[in-house]
């Protein structure tokens, strides 16, 4: 089975989205032959290369209601043991992440990737890193398995640009219109970061699927984060 998962860095919901379902691959007895990649996505596209404060910019975007947001997920997170410190979160274009992922994939496989997208995850939402910034991704690709040297040499070229951007641009032809969006088998998307018992049925059911109907799941337009 193939899982292609759009998301974006910037997602909050697709860093809970991405723990809850490999909490529910983790469970599903078939794991060992489903093969997850991920796929790049951009909210909001035409965001500034410059960091800015998390808070500054929600509220300029959401007014009053935009620390309420935070709240929220916060408290999710805890419950779901993700660290979020909205204090230190800097915003940024995140196509430089999306095009280091895309030579994770290609150079290393899926497992160096999921291992990136995890410690860029973790990086932007309770480090404070700047994830647009070339050292840091160079340093988080270390991290992660990627040889760092390499990775600084592939993001101070454009390698990978086109592709990212074409596959960008091919989501938003299917569709996709917010993320994270689960893709099983190229037949059947899950959208948002749904709970993991509700992963783990669409596993299940894709497994025993003849590719007759679409699997169903319970709310799967809730808790995903929309284009900007």
């Amino acid at each position: 089975m193939k899982v292609e998962i759009y998301s974006d860095i910037a997602c909050p919901w697709c860093y809970v989205g991405k723990h809850r379902f490999e909490r529910a691959l983790a469970a599903f007895p078939g794991a060992d032959t489903v093969e997850v990649v991920y796929r790049p996505y951009q909210l909001v596209p035409d965001k500034s290369e410059q960091p800015e404060p998390h808070r500054e910019y929600l509220t300029a975007r959401f007014g009053p209601q935009a620390a309420a947001m935070d709240d929220r997920l916060a408290a999710l997170g805890r419950a779901e043991g993700l660290p979020f410190d909205f204090d230190r979160v800097l915003e940024t274009n995140t196509l430089l992440a999306h095009r280091l992922l895309w030579h994770a994939l290609t150079a290393y496989g899926p497992t160096v990737q999921a291992a990136l997208k995890n410690r860029l995850l973790t990086a932007h939402f309770a480090d404070g890193v700047d994830v647009g910034d070339r050292d840091a991704l160079a340093a988080l690709a270390a991290e992660a398995g990627l040889d760092r040297d390499r990775a600084a040499a592939f993001l101070a070229s454009e390698e990978g640009r086109e592709e990212v951007l074409a596959e960008i641009d091919d989501a938003r032809a299917v569709g996709i219109t917010a993320v994270p969006t689960f893709v099983f088998e190229g037949k059947w998307a899950v959208q948002g970061g749904q709970e993991t018992s509700t992963f783990l049925r669409v596993l299940e059911q894709v497994a025993a699927e003849t590719g007759a109907s679409a699997p169903t799941a319970e709310a799967c337009a809730d808790d995903a984060c929309e284009v900007g």
